[in-house]
């Protein structure tokens, strides 16, 4: 499994469909939807700022977490971003790699 992080901006048709349905049914509806590619939700947490909600999540792999990416986008509630997050024994793969790179001006 993967962990992927959620930025999450709602639309106004999203603003008014949270304030119809509040916080908990929408993350319900999250939980499904993760849970139906295959992951499991981490959290999900509403914030101040330029993105609305942080939602965490553990999927499968690149291909499950595009998938929802687009899906909520074009439902048009929402629009998202995806960050692939890393464990510091990834990191510690990534640091061990040769890799043939020049600088620019080098």
């Amino acid at each position: 499994m993967s962990k992927y992080l959620f930025r999450v901006k709602l639309t106004v048709d999203g603003l008014k469909g949270l304030l119809k349905e509040g916080g908990t049914a929408r993350r319900e509806v999250v939980e499904r939807m993760v849970q139906s590619l295959g992951g499991q939700l981490e959290s999900m947490h509403w914030a101040f700022g330029d993105e609305d909600v942080y939602v965490t999540v553990d999927l499968p792999g690149n291909a499950s977490a595009a998938a929802m990416g687009l899906v909520t986008s074009a439902a048009g509630g929402v629009r998202t971003s995806t960050v692939v997050l890393l464990t510091p024994e990834e990191i510690d793969e990534a640091v061990q790699k040769k890799v043939d790179y020049r600088a620019p001006g080098a």
